[in-house]
């Protein structure tokens, strides 16, 4: 039925949450690095603050985030979206995640409301430069400035732009479907209810019930990302 859904849509968009990164072994935000961080709050290290005025510290947590996602890389379900964007069922991905997974698996319409952990920028001048600069070591920009990572830190505005195309792609989604996210941020969390309210069916699939599944045309708990998506592409062979 899901797969009738897909090819009947006009315009699908997925959402990804942390769901969608921890399937393939990266450790959600929160646990990251939990036998050395268990000491510290993860918000207040992962803070503008911390950039601003315990920058080594800030530096260590970063680094190790940066070698965990170079750690681990796509799984199947990351693959198969991709596969479905080159095949025009999927138009946009909407992601919470930080990983750059969905572009490694090959997808390129993706809006990353939180930025990436594969770039780094100078605090100072705004110069980029690959995460491959925190894995040697290096900390500071050619103009002496701090690199941080290009995520929204806590403190820091969210990206406008981002947001505002994500707005627009939930009012032209005849399909929205939700994989891995808890929907309990905001203002992320408003983007599925704005599909529905524009006329989209919602799926969400999530291991644990959101606030929003009584808006859902179907929800699917206690199942695999990867598992689901692989079933979907499966739906009508023989």
């Amino acid at each position: 039925m899901i797969k009738d859904w897909l090819q009947e849509s006009n315009y699908t968009v997925i959402f990804t949450g942390a769901g969608m990164s921890t399937e393939s072994g990266l450790p959600d935000f929160r646990s990251a690095n939990k036998g050395l961080w268990k000491q510290h709050d993860p918000s207040k290290i992962a803070s503008i603050d911390a950039l601003n005025n315990n920058v080594d510290t800030f530096i260590d947590f970063y680094r190790e985030r940066v070698l965990k996602v170079k750690e681990y890389g796509p799984h199947q379900g990351h693959y198969i979206l991709a596969e479905w964007e080159q095949q025009g069922l999927v138009h946009s991905i909407i992601t919470q995640n930080v990983d750059g997974f969905h572009q490694a698996s090959g997808s390129k319409i993706v809006h990353e409301l939180h930025g990436t952990l594969q770039k780094l920028h100078c605090q100072s001048c705004g110069k980029e430069y690959s995460s491959g600069e925190y894995v040697d070591n290096e900390y500071h920009c050619d103009c002496g400035g701090v690199l941080r990572p290009s995520i929204i830190l806590f403190g820091e505005m969210l990206p406008q732009e981002a947001f505002q195309t994500a707005f627009q792609d939930a009012e032209k989604a005849d399909l929205f479907i939700v994989l891995g996210s808890s929907l309990t941020v905001s203002p992320a969390n408003q983007i599925p209810l704005i599909a529905k309210e524009s006329g989209a069916r919602l799926i969400i699939v999530n291991q644990e019930p959101t606030p929003y599944d009584q808006y859902a045309d179907m929800t699917i708990h206690d199942q695999k990302i990867g598992v689901f998506l692989q079933a979907v592409a499966n739906e009508g062979k023989g």
